[in-house]
């Protein structure tokens, strides 16, 4: 079951879609011209219903089967772009300056818009297929702003899927894994109060410089002796804010990171040692310190019965030896997370090939893996809603 004959046909125009949105990205929930280009396309291409402003400025689109009423499933693609500049050089570059499609977010809305029109000319299937396009995907939580808008009771979701590009994995090839296949991305601000002075007169200093250096090194050993070393933990210091010149200590100094984890057990532990580490190293030294921790979106657990139909769906599009059923998880997050906790469910990537990494100036989607996407949907959609 190779791609879809209709999903290589429609290649050109998708391809011609996504350029557009490539051209004229938006950030987080200001995705207003983008949502409307998905309204108009749904309506456009016979989709039953079509719902928007779900989660801020998401849009969902209902197809019905020709089939008796029987499960409903979601598919979900992101809508929102990056701030970034973008380099490549491209026909299709981004128009507004600071504003870049650096994770292809232009690509999976089109190849679910592609889906679309497939699966509303064919409704091969029983029940109902929920599009979900989302906005701010990139750090503001759009998934749980459409769950907290009802989404899923509304609409009836029983069973929801995602999908992102992947660099580094050939265009025709998918890769997926059961369980944790992204890492909760948690965030902390640490900011060390100390007593600045002359720098000639450190003595009478209490130095929030030097007491936050050997907090970046100790911060380290949560990794390396705290945590099971067979459960993956990264925590990297990524900002250090201190001082106004060159004789003076100064009063405040602080740390801004990231902590990644791929188990609610080793993110418990992360944060709970973030706060050992941070009062014991600031108390020694005289200092006082306070800690914002943030925890951002969960883990993005793939659930095993449904990552076993993703998996059946792939192969027969691309084959089994291009389908790679135990990929390494990745330390990104990812807001689908949400989505997850909410439905039984499964996040699959999608080979992008040999480009630039996602979250780089360089980078572009590659059309020729829209087939492969639309092909996906499709098949995933019919499949589940045979029964």
């Amino acid at each position: 079951m190779p791609i879809l004959n209709r999903a290589a046909e429609l290649q050109t125009e998708v391809s011609r879609w996504r350029r557009y949105l490539h051209e004229n990205p938006e950030i987080l929930y200001d995705v207003e011209n983008t949502a409307s280009f998905v309204e108009q396309k749904l309506k456009e291409l016979g989709v039953d219903e079509v719902i928007t402003g779900i989660g801020r400025t998401g849009v969902v689109g209902i197809i019905r089967g020709k089939g008796p009423a029987s499960r409903t499933i979601g598919l979900r693609a992101d809508m929102d772009a990056l701030p970034l500049d973008e380099i490549t050089g491209k026909a299709w570059a981004s128009k507004t300056p600071g504003k870049m499609h650096a994770c292809g977010h232009d690509g999976h809305t089109s190849m679910l818009l592609g889906a679309a029109k497939y699966l509303a000319e064919t409704r091969n299937f029983n029940g109902s297929v929920v599009l979900i396009f989302q906005p701010a995907e990139e750090g503001g939580a759009g998934a749980l702003a459409m769950i907290e808008d009802g989404m899923m009771e509304r609409f009836g979701i029983e069973e929801v899927y995602g999908m992102h590009n992947m660099p580094g994995i050939p265009v025709g090839q998918f890769a997926i894994r059961k369980g944790g296949i992204m890492a909760a991305p948690d965030r902390f601000t640490i900011t060390i109060k100390g007593r600045g002075g002359h720098a000639a007169q450190p003595h009478k200093t209490i130095d929030p410089i030097f007491i936050g250096s050997q907090l970046v090194g100790s911060l380290q050993a949560i990794a390396a002796r705290n945590a099971d070393p067979l459960r993956s933990v990264v925590i990297s210091v990524t900002r250090f804010d201190a001082g106004t010149t060159h004789n003076i200590i100064p009063d405040e100094a602080t740390l801004w990171g990231t902590v990644r984890t791929l188990s609610e057990e080793t993110r418990d532990l992360a944060e709970m040692r973030i706060r050992q580490i941070v009062e014991g190293i600031v108390s020694a030294h005289g200092a006082e310190a306070n800690i914002e921790y943030e925890r951002r979106c969960p883990v993005t657990t793939n659930h095993d019965q449904e990552t076993e139909h993703a998996i059946s769906v792939a192969t027969g599009v691309v084959g089994v030896s291009n389908v790679d059923t135990n990929v390494d998880p990745a330390m990104a997050g990812e807001d689908f997370a949400f989505m997850l906790k909410r439905r039984p469910g499964a996040f699959i990537f999608i080979g992008n090939g040999d480009t630039a990494a996602l979250h780089n100036p360089h980078y572009d989607f590659d059309d020729e893996a829209i087939p492969y996407g639309i092909s996906y949907w499709v098949r995933l959609a019919e499949q589940r809603l045979t029964e």
